[in-house]
């Protein structure tokens, strides 16, 4: 089953989804961590949400190849998150029609996969490009992840409201 917690940031939804993950897998589920470290607000950031999850998973960390690392997991995964792989993909420079083909391929898998992924669409319009390709992308990979995924909860405040 595909099931994605979508929601703005600091909505509640890795705790959420964390939570629904554990309850739903009859064995030990990965946590694919798609984030990488760049400066000490970002690494504070990775060793709350490690603290927090402590050894209920087994942890991958890959932030980029998200297809290959999935295909490497025999049970339920956690993707946390899609908005950030987005990102990664973006300062990599991989042209959007990729990387829409490889959610495209991450979404065909047999696997349980639980997806978090950042709303970015209940803004203002940025007036930065690259801000404004990030957005564009990532409410396709939203759309997409909607329409693949058996279950669809918006977070805000903590709580969740189900979509699908």
């Amino acid at each position: 089953m595909k099931t994605l917690f979508i929601g703005g940031i600091k909505s509640g939804k890795s705790r959420l989804a964390e939570a629904y993950i554990l309850q739903q897998a009859v064995s030990k589920p990965y946590y694919l961590a798609t984030n990488e470290v760049f400066d000490d607000e970002m690494r504070t950031r990775v060793e709350i949400h490690q603290q927090r999850r402590r050894d209920a998973f087994i942890t991958i960390e890959e932030p980029v190849k998200l297809l290959a690392a999935l295909q490497q997991c025999r049970g339920p995964v956690l993707v946390e998150c899609v908005s950030m792989w987005l990102n990664n993909q973006l300062y990599y420079q991989i042209p959007e029609k990729e990387i829409l083909q490889e959610l495209e391929a991450v979404l065909q898998l047999s696997c349980d996969l639980v997806l978090v992924h950042n709303e970015v669409g209940l803004s203002v319009v940025s007036d930065n490009r690259l801000a404004r390709q990030f957005v564009d992308l990532s409410g396709k990979a939203a759309q997409l992840m909607g329409q693949h995924c058996e279950q669809v909860f918006f977070c805000s405040a903590g709580l969740t409201m189900k979509m699908k």
